[in-house]
């Protein structure tokens, strides 16, 4: 069942982080059904190859650099964007990092990053998107890529769970704030999935997680899934009819086969 919107005009998606991983997955998802598709991340570079992967789906894409932490660089964004498509209708704040280590250990411009990126930047994206929304009396969808970190804190990321708990309670009041608007807010959380996350982390301190979570129950298999997992639970919450709201999307991956279970 899809939204009725869809029928009637193009959707308008706004991907954040999407230069790599999750991000591209959702806005080749948006491509292939259509909609118009604006990608912001930082690394302007990367955002022309997922410009070409999502026209070459079948939609029609804006790439734009975006800071969600700066103020200023999320109106520019907002601006571009409405200047080539008019007001979007679907946010997915999927931008997000994490500099895994003891808090003890962080420096605090590190701590101020990922509460800048994964949280403040949330809030602004969602902010501005609402804005026209709400004066214009329109439908819409916002969505937030939450973590399975926030059921299953994990050593050495308490800063980013912290984020994350954050977000998922942010969209849990959004979402009372914007009954009868006609516009929805929901957490997608995912579990492991093929992403460049954790690229800047080194083999060595993946190892060493890897490692300390197992001690502690939280990585159970090796189970990963792919990104394009993630992006089909994104489209299924903004595709979902008028007069229902997903409040949370949890995505996780199926466990490897155990040879000694046939």
């Amino acid at each position: 069942m899809t939204n009725e919107s869809t029928s009637k005009q193009t959707r308008t998606a706004i991907v954040t982080g999407a230069s790599s991983g999750l991000g591209v997955a959702m806005a080749v998802a948006f491509g292939e059904l259509g909609f118009n598709v604006a990608v912001g991340a930082r690394r302007r570079d990367r955002l022309q190859q997922t410009s070409e992967r999502v026209e070459a789906a079948g939609g029609t894409c804006l790439a734009h650099g975006l800071d969600v932490a700066d103020h200023e660089s999320v109106e520019s964004f907002f601006n571009a964007v409405e200047d080539r498509f008019g007001c979007a209708d679907i946010v997915v704040n999927n931008a997000g990092l994490s500099h895994p280590a003891p808090v003890h250990e962080l420096e605090i411009q590190q701590v101020r990053q990922e509460l800048d990126v994964n949280l403040l930047g949330a809030i602004q994206m969602s902010r501005r998107f609402l804005v026209p929304l709400i004066k214009t009396k329109s439908r819409g969808d916002l969505v937030h890529i939450s973590s399975d970190a926030t059921r299953f804190p994990r050593p050495h990321q308490s800063v980013y769970t912290a984020t994350k708990v954050a977000l998922e309670a942010f969209s849990s009041t959004l979402a009372l704030e914007l009954e009868g608007t006609g516009i929805r807010s929901t957490v997608v959380r995912p579990g492991p999935a093929v992403s460049e996350y954790a690229a800047t982390w080194g083999a060595e301190k993946i190892k060493q997680l890897l490692h300390r979570w197992r001690h502690f129950g939280l990585q159970r298999h090796s189970g990963v899934m792919p990104a394009e997992a993630v992006a089909r639970a994104v489209v299924t919450a903004v595709t979902t009819s008028p007069g229902v709201r997903l409040d949370l999307i949890e995505v996780q991956p199926e466990a490897t086969q155990d040879p000694l279970i046939s």
